[in-house]
């Protein structure tokens, strides 16, 4: 038997025209993604409302999941859990499952590895290996809503896991556009987030496609002699591009623009910092997420002490600033952290 095809990288369409090459009634589509997505079962013999020859059909021609979850670690107040999975060719990736007021979301990884190689980030220390396909970023969604043991399912989520989102384009907005499908996971576009490193052309691309999506931009300094060591990409895509790009996504969506800034010691932290970051971003629709760095071993550089001077400088300037909520520091939260604690198998 010949290898099988992930299913859920399939269309509506790609489904349905298999189905009718086969003779089955286009009604069958949505009975198949009803035990997938709803029912979350990863073997067509427990798909026990389709007739016995369509089963097998299935069986020989696609596998439902290619991934399977290695290890979970679950922080002490229940928020956070972390997923391990392994690929279908022994990659592994990581999702991390996240409890909130408004309900559970996830964070999805685009690819294994990064290109990027921020210096404070875990995710591209081992370099980059390959992107994910749709059907891989939906999976992570499935393995978390098994994870919950019926006690609740993902109602958004956020790529802002291990990888460069921008950098897998196409594989990126094919699963966006499948996990909004109703059949599938039905989740709303305005709420999923995608995060990047400044992606520029990207960027315009993304806006170009008119969805109502939260983009999140990892800025981290606010000028290019810091943003080139801090976020290698910049020095393709300096500030004034990326600020540009971003001011073009906000006026082709009408979304508010999130701008992600990790505060390091001594480094990008200073109240000269945020005065700085408050003159890039003023007039902007957008906010500013200040994020305490998450230590990552074999990194020097450590979380800042310093964040509530550096978000009142923001807030006297009238920038709408928040500081994002810690969940999992005590299980390695921070992609790519627990890839490599568990690198071999």
């Amino acid at each position: 038997m010949g290898q099988t095809v992930d299913i859920l990288n399939l269309s509506n369409c790609e489904l349905d025209a298999w189905l009718q090459a086969r003779g089955h009634p286009s009604y069958r589509r949505k009975q198949v993604l009803s035990w997938v997505f709803q029912q979350l079962v990863t073997d067509f013999n427990e798909m026990t409302n389709l007739p016995q020859n369509l089963r097998e059909e299935l069986q020989g021609s696609f596998h439902v999941e290619g991934s399977r979850v290695l290890a979970v670690s679950e922080s002490s107040d229940g928020s956070t859990a972390k997923l391990l999975i392994a690929l279908q060719d022994g990659q592994k990736i990581e999702t991390v499952r996240m409890l909130y007021k408004f309900g559970y979301s996830v964070c999805v990884s685009s690819q294994v590895g990064c290109k990027v190689g921020c210096p404070f980030c875990a995710s591209g220390a081992g370099g980059f290996v390959r992107n994910l396909s749709a059907g891989e970023m939906l999976a992570q969604v499935l393995c978390a809503n098994r994870s919950l043991a019926g006690s609740g399912r993902v109602s958004s989520l956020v790529v802002m896991g291990m990888g460069e989102p921008l950098d897998n384009f196409d594989n990126l907005v094919r699963f966006l556009d499948l996990a909004h499908d109703r059949e599938r996971l039905g989740l709303s576009y305005r709420h999923m987030t995608v995060s990047t490193a400044g992606l520029v052309p990207r960027i315009l691309d993304l806006a170009a496609l008119r969805l109502p999506i939260t983009l999140a931009i990892s800025l981290h300094a606010a000028t290019d002699s810091l943003r080139d060591r801090l976020v290698p990409l910049n020095r393709a895509y300096p500030l004034a591009a990326l600020i540009e790009a971003a001011d073009a996504y906000v006026s082709t969506t009408g979304r508010r623009i999130t701008f992600e800034y990790a505060l390091i010691q001594d480094v990008n932290d200073s109240l000269e910092c945020a005065r700085q970051l408050a003159r890039l971003v003023r007039g902007m629709k957008c906010h500013v997420n200040l994020i305490p760095l998450n230590p990552v071993e074999g990194v020097s550089m450590s979380r800042s002490v310093r964040r509530d001077e550096f978000a009142a400088v923001l807030a006297e300037e009238r920038i709408e600033v928040t500081v994002r909520r810690e969940l999992g520091l005590d299980i390695d939260a921070a992609c790519g952290q627990l890839r490599r604690r568990l690198a071999e198998p």
